[in-house]
């Protein structure tokens, strides 16, 4: 078919489990624009159907049915309906990663990057609200994909973290424990006032209350901030 000449077929290296493991590709890579859209769609739609049916009871056929590739398509870019759940972890923390990194990108302060990064993750949050369970989901169908997926996000955190300590901008503190810290306060916020109150019937895409967020920039702002 003609999506044949849009990928370069590339097998994912193997492990000794016989799975790749997590730095190792596990999709077969396009290598022209037409063939990164279909890819594209493809992940999309994969996206919608793991959130709403979850890993297990998703199929191949339903995602390239959302996708309207043929089914044969899938498997110009992936092995198995594992592989591209793989990639959707990944791939959902690289445009997460994105966007809270060029939203935070010039801010004149460490707190004040804190603040536009927020800002960003719980747009990128509400926006994809099935993450939390294909992320959660990704701790027992794959478990090094969800790891990396936290590593990758406290890796950048705390390179920033310690870049503000050095300057004297925010106070020496353990940046790892930092990270994880406000990694937390992140996720169950955004669980709290954006994933469960859409589950009860709220807006079609929830925003994070004013207050709240005005609530835990103030908290985050006076763990951070040096005491005179």
């Amino acid at each position: 078919m003609p999506e044949e000449s849009e990928h370069t077929p590339t097998a994912a290296p193997s492990s000794r489990n016989g799975r790749a493991t997590r730095t190792e590709s596990l999709s077969l890579a396009p290598v022209t624009a037409r063939g990164e859209a279909t890819k594209r769609r493809i992940l999309d739609a994969a996206e919608d159907v793991f959130g709403e049916l979850g890993f297990y009871e998703a199929s191949v056929s339903e995602i390239t049915r959302r996708a309207g590739v043929a089914q044969g398509t899938f498997y110009i870019y992936y092995h198995t309906k594992r592989d591209i759940f793989v990639e959707l972890v990944e791939d959902m923390g690289k445009r997460l990663r994105a966007a809270m990194r060029e939203a935070s990108e010039g801010a004149p302060s460490r707190v004040e990057a804190e603040r536009r990064g927020f800002a960003a993750f719980f747009q990128f949050v509400a926006a994809h609200r099935r993450i939390y369970r294909i992320v959660q989901e990704a701790e027992r169908v794959a478990p090094e994909a969800a790891h990396d997926y936290y590593r990758r996000i406290s890796a950048g955190y705390e390179r920033a973290l310690t870049s503000a300590m050095d300057a004297g901008d925010i106070r020496r503190l353990e940046p790892e424990a930092v990270a994880y810290s406000l990694m937390g306060i992140g996720h169950f916020l955004a669980l709290r006032w954006l994933i469960w109150s859409d589950e009860e019937g709220g807006q079609a895409i929830p925003e994070m209350p004013a207050a709240i967020f005005a609530s835990m920039m103030e908290f985050i702002t006076h763990g951070l901030v040096r005491n005179e």
